[in-house]
C-alpha cells in the first residue's frame, strides 16, 4: 500500500518531552484517516516501510517512531511484537512524498 503523505520526522513530533506538536497532531489525524482497517494477531510481526522524502538530507529513521505509534493506534498492534523492521528511503519531488507500508505475521 502507498499512502500519499509527507513522512513526519521525530524532531517535528514533540514539544519538549510531553506535548505533541501541531505538526504531529496534523500528521496523526491525516494518517489515521488514510490508513485502511487491518486486523493482526498478537504474534511476531515484520514491518516494511519505504519513505518517500523530498529532502535528500532527511534521516531514514526520523519518521519511524511517530509512524509506528500511529500504526499501533490504528491497527491495535504492539511495537514490542515487531521482530523485523525493513526500511527503505526514496527521494521524490516535493509534493510527491509518500509512505509505503507492509505488515506480516512471521
Amino acid at each position: 500500500m502507498i499512502i500519499k503523505i509527507k513522512p513526519l520526522s521525530v524532531n517535528r513530533a514533540w514539544q519538549g518531552k510531553r506535548y505533541k506538536t501541531q505538526d504531529y497532531e496534523d500528521y496523526e489525524t491525516e494518517l489515521l484517516l488514510k490508513l485502511p482497517k487491518l486486523k493482526m494477531g498478537n504474534g511476531k510481526l515484520e514491518l516494511y516501510f519505504k519513505f518517500g522524502f523530498s529532502n535528500k538530507g532527511q534521516d531514514i529513521d526520523s519518521s519511524l517512531k511517530p509512524t509506528i505509534d500511529i500504526l499501533q493506534k490504528k491497527w491495535g498492534i504492539n511495537d514490542k511484537n515487531i521482530y523485523r523492521l525493513i526500511v527503505d528511503k526514496e527521494i521524490t519531488k516535493r509534493g510527491e512524498e509518500f509512505i509505503e507500508i507492509s505488515l506480516w505475521e512471521i
